[in-house]
């Protein structure tokens, strides 16, 4: 008798014990919205060689100018670039084979501007006259959204959605009713991602760069379990 009394104890201190365990179905879900970029970043550098170290860097900052005046004038403001790149490195050269340490015959100075264009249509003058007048150095174009957030929602309402008609789906066909939804978690979001690009350097011509933007991509992923309702 008391060993019926113990086991009703702890059946009525944790019911779960005493019931069937829960029936459930996962699923996932993603979704993918592509938008046209409206901004673009583009690291431009300039590069100078000279005998003496500070030569070097009076002729960087002389191009660096120049490459600031242009900016100026396309309309690029002070707060859409910035210096991401400052150096200086001695040029060394042995004068024969047997020669334990090498001598410094210059010096090569860099500086790298990194710059957010919002206007697309000034892009391509923008590379065509900076590399004219005082830059030899161009990389890092990347295209992106100024307002990426609209286009996160939808992108992330297309994954619920996606993940319920696979959970409704799976049980139609298992021939089980649908339970009500019992978690849901956010799997990140993907930022925008650049679509195919284009830019094509003619030094021949005064025509500014032609250059595509293409698409940016914004992906979420979700995942959500429902239960499978008796």
């Amino acid at each position: 008798m008391t060993r019926i009394i113990c086991i009703l104890l702890i059946l009525t201190a944790f019911p779960a014990l005493a019931e069937e365990r829960l029936r459930t179905i996962s699923v996932s879900g993603e979704g993918v919205v592509a938008a046209v970029p409206d901004m673009a970043e583009l690291t431009i550098g300039v590069t100078r060689e000279a005998r003496r170290a500070d030569e070097a860097l009076d002729r960087v900052a002389e191009g660096v100018s120049a490459v600031f005046d242009i900016l100026d004038a396309v309309g690029i403001e002070s707060r859409d670039r910035r210096t991401t790149g400052l150096s200086l490195q001695p040029q060394r050269v042995r004068d024969d084979e047997n020669s334990q340490r090498p001598r410094i015959v210059g010096y090569v100075a860099s500086n790298e501007v990194t710059v957010r264009v919002r206007d697309l249509t000034k892009l391509g003058e923008l590379i065509t006259e900076t590399v004219g007048d005082g830059a030899n150095t161009m990389s890092g174009l990347r295209f992106s959204l100024a307002d990426p957030a609209p286009i996160e929602e939808e992108a992330r309402r297309q994954a619920v959605l996606e993940a319920k008609g696979k959970a409704e789906l799976y049980a139609d066909t298992a021939g089980v009713p649908l339970g009500p939804l019992l978690s849901i978690s956010d799997g990140g979001n993907f930022r925008p991602r650049p679509g195919p690009l284009m830019a094509e350097m003619s030094m021949r011509t005064a025509d500014a760069m032609p250059v595509a933007e293409g698409e940016t991509e914004v992906r979420a992923t979700v995942s959500m379990v429902y239960e499978i309702g008796g």
